[in-house]
């Protein structure tokens, strides 16, 4: 998996405020709905909090990886945002998140949508790589580390 094929620079937010599971997961829907016209931030929205109702996608970490399928969505796609203080996602190690990497991808992604995600999920348990992003300090930098996943 190639991860600058998720992201995009516009899609890469460093040292933003989260406040809340909620507030973040609106982030990363207007984030993505601002550089794809064709996704609306709304249903985005209301796709990543019904997906967070089934089960935290906080893999640990301080990582959330939320995700969703979606309509008029043309591929996978990610956001990649870092929070100036780490908020409470009800990860599996019980450790406040961080780092959120929103994924999406088309209706009928099945086997796509796991693979992308185990794919992500091998790339944020690296020690050295999660303390790339956690260092980078401006957007252009952040998404600069994020490509660089060995």
């Amino acid at each position: 998996m190639q991860i600058q094929s998720l992201i995009s620079p516009s899609r890469t937010l460093c040292g933003v405020e989260g406040g809340s599971k909620k507030r973040a997961l609106e982030l990363l829907a207007n984030t993505i709905a601002q550089d794809i016209p064709d996704i609306d931030a709304d249903e985005l929205f209301r796709r990543l909090i019904g997906r967070e109702r089934l089960g935290s996608t906080g893999i640990g970490h301080g990582i959330a990886i939320p995700h969703c399928r979606i309509e008029h969505c043309k591929g996978t796609v990610g956001a990649l945002i870092t929070l100036t203080d780490p908020i409470d996602f009800d990860a599996i190690d019980s450790q406040p998140v961080d780092i959120l990497f929103a994924m999406l991808v088309p209706e009928d992604a099945h086997s796509e949508h796991l693979q992308t995600l185990a794919a992500l999920a091998g790339a944020l348990n690296n020690a050295e790589y999660r303390q790339r992003l956690r260092a980078s300090k401006t957007n252009e930098a952040l998404y600069d580390a994020a490509l660089t996943t060995s």
